[in-house]
Parts: C-alpha cells; sequence; structure tokens
C-alpha cells in the first residue's frame, strides 16, 4: 500500500476512486467438467449437478454446473502466468499506512457457471473509509468487489472483501 506524505484527506480519496474498477477481464478457460469433477473428488463433493452429465442433464439447469466457489477459478488468469492485475488495483488507493489485512470476504452467488460458459470478472472499489483500530487511530480500510459476469454480462457472482490498511507503531507515534 502506497503511504501517502503530507496532509491526508479521505474525502478527497473517497471522491477519486469509490467506484473506479478495473476492465472486464476474460477467464483464460472455460468452464470445464474435468476440473469440476477433480475440485469435487479432492472436497468430497458427490453433488451429481456438479458430477454426473446424465443426472444435471434431467434438471432444471440442462447439465452439469460448476459448484459456485470456482467461479472465481474459472473467471480467473489461470495459475501461470501469474498476475498481478488485482493485487496492483487495489494498492493504488492512497492511504496512511504500508501494513495491509484483509479483514472480511463475503461471497454471493446469483446464478449457475454451466460448462462450455466463458467467465470474466471486474475488481470494483466500493467504499473506503477511515475507522480506528488500536494500532492506530487514523486507519484507512477498502472495500471492493470482484464481479464475475458470464458471456450474456449477467452477473454470476460477487465476491466482497473489506481491506485494513494501518502505520506502523513508530508511524503513529511519530505522527502524535
Amino acid at each position: 500500500m502506497a503511504a501517502v506524505t503530507g496532509v491526508y484527506e479521505i474525502e478527497v480519496v473517497r471522491r477519486e476512486w469509490i467506484g473506479r474498477s478495473t476492465p472486464v477481464t476474460a477467464g483464460r478457460y472455460p468452464v470445464e467438467h474435468d476440473p469440476i469433477r477433480r475440485h469435487c473428488q479432492m472436497v468430497e463433493d458427490r453433488n451429481p449437478l456438479f458430477l454426473d452429465p446424465e443426472f444435471a442433464a434431467t434438471t432444471r439447469f440442462g447439465g452439469v454446473i460448476s459448484p459456485p466457489t470456482l467461479t472465481d477459478y474459472f473467471a480467473g488468469r489461470g495459475a501461470w502466468p501469474p498476475s498481478t492485475e488485482g493485487a496492483a488495483f487495489i494498492r493504488q488507493v492512497p492511504t496512511r499506512g504500508d501494513r495491509l489485512i484483509n479483514m472480511n470476504q463475503t461471497l454471493e452467488f446469483l446464478r449457475p457457471a454451466r460448462v462450455g460458459e466463458r467467465l470474466a470478472s471486474q475488481m470494483v472499489i466500493v467504499d473506503v473509509y477511515e475507522k480506528p483500530i488500536r494500532l492506530d487511530p487514523q486507519a484507512v480500510w477498502i472495500v471492493f468487489e470482484t464481479r464475475v459476469t458470464n458471456a450474456a454480462g449477467e452477473l454470476v457472482s460477487v465476491t466482497r472483501n473489506t481491506l485494513l490498511t494501518h502505520r506502523s507503531p513508530d508511524a503513529v507515534a511519530a505522527d502524535a
């Protein structure tokens, strides 16, 4: 997190950053049955909607769907080559401190991801605010969402992260 020199004005940061987003980035791979099967075997999930194409074809989904927790995987860029796009975006938000902690994450799944679909993702800053903590009375919190969409632009899932940034005890003492 880039530390801010001089006067830090949270309202200026809020006006400049709330609503900013990364470009929509297509996932590297389509939703595929084999990664779903391997994931389900690993976590001992025997849901036939994820594993049995014949059964899944008879349901309202019309075929195998992805476990909801895999939507980020299919909307992502894959393990190689490594991507730092999201982290670099969040680290651009001006804060006082250089220490970052992910405090909370919520996931909302809105529609199934079907085998063969292409997913995409976009990060959006939804809030920036100050809230004191014991270590830093002027800690800055950043809330952002990762929005996953399908090829039709329909929202598939939303992951909301709340990050805390704070200064070192020495920096807080020097500022007092």
